[in-house]
């Protein structure tokens, strides 16, 4: 299986990293080994001195698809998650700075927090109307919605499909909101679809 992660689809998340907002989805890959076993705690990798968080809604690929037509794509999916997407930002900065590829900053195991259970999309009005957020510690720092994307979950599906076969199992991490930040040894994240919370995760 695959992990894809969308990269500045929050028009304010760009802004705050001093980003500019992209024309047509920025996406990177990590490998099945990013993903945090569940009941394992999380350790923040010696490598990093500046850890940050970035809550995302989740989408799990349930079909076979290659050059998948956007009005095709949901039919593609038919289940809703939440996740982190811990990024190294101190490496990612270094490696950006150099023009080189930023994976190590990105992918390294363990980064990549799947929420505890996926949420079939008919139990929400509309998929491009799910609200989600984040708490560090109990305070809420970040909040955002998938109508504030700036590229729509089944755009995303439709524009990956025309570069990586999708295949069933495949996750798609589709871009954190503004608020994004540090975290240190002792942090409690606790991330919320909706009212529900499927994430619940220690710093150590």
């Amino acid at each position: 299986m695959k992990i894809i992660c969308i990269g500045r689809n929050y028009s304010e998340h760009a802004k705050e990293l001093g980003n500019e907002a992209p024309k047509e989805p920025l996406f990177f890959l990590k490998p099945d080994s990013a993903i945090l076993p569940k009941r394992v705690p999380f350790y923040i990798p010696e490598f990093t001195n500046d850890l940050h968080y970035e809550v995302e809604l989740l989408v799990k690929i349930n079909r076979l698809g290659k050059h998948i037509e956007e009005r095709f794509a949901n039919e593609y999916y038919n289940q809703i998650g939440l996740g982190i997407d811990f990024t190294a930002r101190d490496l990612q900065k270094e490696c950006k700075s150099k023009g080189l590829p930023w994976e190590k900053a990105k992918a390294f195991d363990g980064s990549a927090i799947i929420g505890k259970e996926f949420i079939d999309k008919s139990e929400f009005e509309s998929v491009q109307d799910i609200s989600f957020s984040l708490n560090k510690n109990g305070d809420q720092v970040q909040l955002g919605n998938s109508k504030d994307m700036i590229f729509t979950i089944d755009a995303i599906i439709s524009y990956v499909s025309q570069f990586f076969t999708l295949k069933i199992g495949d996750i798609i991490y589709t871009g954190t909101p503004s608020g994004v930040g540090p975290v240190k040894i002792g942090d409690k994240l606790e991330g919320f679809l909706g009212k529900k919370q499927l994430v619940s995760l220690d710093i150590k």
